[in-house]
């Protein structure tokens, strides 16, 4: 599989999570959802993650982004 930078903060950062959140999600909207999953060390889906999608579903129905959309409702789910 091929490599991408997703530019993720040090796992320690308080950061990191919203950051693979954001990760996961990208990923998810061009079906690299395993690439990021690897990236960051979390899974689709993970329960600690979910206010985070919550703030980017927020974002992407107030910017008109239907694909970001899509995936963050997965998400959350």
């Amino acid at each position: 599989m091929p490599r991408r930078n997703y530019a993720l903060p040090p796992r320690d950062d308080p950061g990191f999570d919203r950051a693979a959140t954001r990760a996961l999600l990208e990923a998810a909207c061009v079906n690299e959802t395993q690439l990021a999953e690897r990236a960051t060390g979390l899974y689709w889906g993970d329960p600690k993650l979910r206010d985070f999608a919550l703030e980017v579903l927020a974002e992407a129905e107030r910017d008109g982004n239907e694909r970001l959309e899509q995936v963050a409702r997965r998400f959350v789910r």
